[in-house]
């Protein structure tokens, strides 16, 4: 980051994970399969902002569903990644168990449109672990979808109820119908629509009620 230098940190991310996987997991667990867990790894990176499914992943590494179970927590103790529950108090026919996995490096995903989710995402985890550190609240992130696959990227609790709710576009300024439905069903007291090519634009987006479009700089200077 500091660099800022794209070819310093394209030879930087290999020898990153080569030092994850070869280096520090080696040393602390006791996994002997590196190749599967690289392989892992790799098939994590495409799907980062997806749905987890242990099962499918399974089948793509080869291995059985309670390895992969195992080795995605290794992985989350080592900062690669790491998972967000789905919201389903007071949401008919939510999703309860499948939760979303996210890396926490995501210069490395590919989807202009998954980096982006991605990119909100860490932000907002390490907003609700702050302020809950400070002693504000207890805040929790999650995710809506129900089984209709409405869904809406993000909620962020405080002290169990809805505070607000994000809908994460790289470009697009049309509103999501998706940001009203749940607003209205969650009861969350805000709704955005974070678009990241938007300018900054001086304005406090949480005196907002209703749903509204707000540029990410915008966004994530007010998450302090």
């Amino acid at each position: 980051y500091l660099r800022d230098d794209d070819q310093f940190q394209t030879k930087w991310q290999p020898l990153r994970m080569n030092q994850l996987l070869s280096e520090d997991i080696r040393d602390v667990n006791v996994i002997r399969d590196l190749n599967r867990l690289q392989l892992l790894t790799q098939v994590i990176q495409s799907r980062a902002s997806s749905q987890l499914s242990y099962s499918v992943l399974a089948k793509m590494v080869g291995a059985s569903v309670d390895t992969i179970t195992r080795w995605i927590d290794v992985l989350e103790s080592f900062y690669y990644c790491y998972r967000i529950k789905p919201w389903s108090k007071n949401i008919a026919r939510s999703l309860v168990k499948e939760p979303k996995l996210y890396l926490w490096d995501w210069s490395i995903i590919q989807d202009v449109g998954a980096r982006a989710e991605n990119f909100i995402a860490s932000h907002l985890l390490k907003a609700t672990h702050r302020w809950t550190d400070a002693g504000l609240g207890q805040y929790e992130l999650y995710y809506l979808r129900t089984l209709e696959k409405r869904e809406v990227d993000f909620l962020v609790s405080k002290n169990g109820e809805p505070w607000f709710i994000v809908e994460v576009k790289s470009k697009s300024t049309k509103l999501s119908q998706h940001l009203g439905y749940f607003q209205e069903l969650t009861q969350a007291k805000h709704a955005f629509q974070v678009v990241l090519g938007l300018p900054y634009v001086d304005k406090d987006c949480f005196e907002q009620s209703k749903p509204i479009v707000v540029p990410a700089k915008t966004f994530l200077s007010q998450l302090s």
